[in-house]
């Protein structure tokens, strides 16, 4: 194909491209991927400020609805940002912990079954490759290839056939650190106006307009980070949250007239 004249075109098949080590390397030089990689955390922001906005405010709202004065509210509604930070940073370290143990478990047992059968264990690799619309031929030298490199051969089994990817060495303590964290700024935010606003009434009046732009606002945001509608996931974020606090203060009333 002539482009130009005296000028031919030269097509570069992506087999061609991939021949050497150097052009593999200067392909990849050349494709810069920007993948947002913080989903862990983002999670644990999520879950600790999402909790954080919506527990406080329907404490608080369901305490005004008896008629306890600010300071009664704030103190109760402190405490249990103080409890409820506590428990989802605790339930967070937990939960990571735990992932991570049966991590080591399913590492340990694939690493037995890799010395004691290894040709179940080829076979098991065979089968996730064929899965991939890879044939005998293009497989089999994959296969002898893992074979030879145990710790490749481990980190691929578990990757491919149970689907598990090694958690960061200090993942428990981040998790909890996060969500505690992120449990009390969600928290502090539906209770800021009975600091400053000694009648319950009006103070719950402020708190709900406060929170309800707070969790507009933390729901476009988890939109946003997590690939969803952000006006869609702040309407739902709100929804969730007034729903809640229109139930606590409900009960409240209905404790109190009883």
């Amino acid at each position: 194909m002539v482009l130009e004249e005296g000028r031919a075109a030269t097509k570069i098949t992506p087999a061609a491209a991939l021949g050497s080590t150097s052009a593999t390397e200067k392909l990849l030089q050349m494709h810069e991927e920007n993948h947002f990689t913080a989903g862990e955390v983002v999670r644990d922001v999520i879950m600790g400020v999402s909790d954080g906005l919506t527990v406080p405010f329907a404490l608080a709202a369901g305490l005004s609805g008896t008629s306890a004065p600010s300071s009664l509210i704030l103190t109760a509604g402190l405490a249990e940002v103080a409890a409820g930070a506590i428990s989802m940073g605790l339930g967070g370290y937990l939960a990571a912990k735990s992932e991570a143990d049966h991590y080591m478990r399913e590492l340990k047992r694939e690493q037995e079954e890799i010395i004691t059968v290894p040709d179940t264990e080829a076979a098991e690799i065979a089968e996730i490759l064929s899965q991939y619309g890879l044939q005998p031929h293009e497989y089999t030298p994959i296969v002898n290839s893992l074979r030879k490199n145990p710790q490749a051969w481990l980190e691929f089994m578990m990757k491919f056939e149970l689907g598990l990817e090694k958690p960061e060495p200090r993942r428990a303590l981040q998790s909890a650190l996060t969500i505690a964290l992120a449990y009390i700024m969600g928290g502090i935010v539906p209770l800021l106006p009975y600091v400053f606003i000694t009648t319950a009434e009006k103070a719950m009046l402020t708190s709900i307009c406060v929170t309800l732009v707070a969790l507009l606002i933390f729901g476009y945001m988890k939109g946003h980070f997590t690939g969803n509608r952000p006006l869609l996931s702040a309407v739902q974020t709100a929804f969730i949250g007034a729903l809640a606090s229109a139930a606590a203060y409900a009960m409240a009333k209905a404790v109190q007239g009883a």
